[in-house]
């Protein structure tokens, strides 16, 4: 699934343009000539973070391959921007002191084990991201995330769990389905500055 570095740099490059010219003008600017990958079905997540403190300020994507990677990050910029539940809509003086990240995922796939003390051991921190569901409960981190806040593999799954709106220790409970997925990360390392990929592990 490996993007080469010019096509992770272009995907953010798109994500930002698309915040800023919505932001801004409430315009979907168009793109063309863009490499084959950004045709293909892909899941992503367009993550805001304040700079320097690296505040998060939106999170939006698919975790699933249900579009074209072109237009799912520019559904997830414009969402990330202006629809997280979370957060007020951006706004437009806030451009220059936001940097864009985007996370291009494998599709998820279901965890199986014998019993449920066993998940710790089939995931990887700095390698997965998480999906949990339980009922009508549904909650996902980011491959990036447990490696920002310093968790091990148990913590990961309690977060992920919080995240979902669960109690922290449901994911023992043999009811629970753990899904893991792992991501390549691009972003900006100051507001339009220069991208890099994350490396996690």
């Amino acid at each position: 699934m490996t993007l080469a570095k010019n096509e992770g740099e272009t995907a953010v490059r798109i994500a930002r343009q698309m915040v800023d010219e919505f932001v801004k003008n409430g315009k979907v600017p168009t793109f063309e000539k863009l490499p084959k990958i950004f045709s293909e079905k892909r899941g992503v997540f367009v993550t805001l973070e304040k700079y320097p403190s690296h505040e998060l300020r939106g999170c939006i994507g698919y975790p699933e391959p249900i579009m074209s990677l072109l237009n799912a990050i520019k559904d997830s910029a414009i969402s990330a921007a202006s629809r997280d539940p979370r957060f007020n809509p951006v706004q437009e003086k806030e451009l220059d002191g936001t940097v864009v990240e985007v996370t291009i995922l494998t599709p998820p796939k279901k965890i199986v084990v014998e019993k449920p003390e066993d998940y710790p051991k089939k995931i990887k921190v700095g390698r997965d991201g998480l999906i949990i569901k339980s009922s009508f409960y549904s909650g996902l981190l980011l491959p990036q995330v447990p490696v920002e806040w310093g968790w091990d593999e148990t913590e990961f799954l309690r977060q992920t769990c919080r995240k979902a709106g669960l109690v922290l220790d449901s994911w023992q409970d043999p009811q629970t389905e753990v899904f893991s997925f792992q991501g390549e990360v691009f972003s900006e390392k100051s507001p339009r500055g220069e991208i890099v990929k994350k490396e996690l592990g």
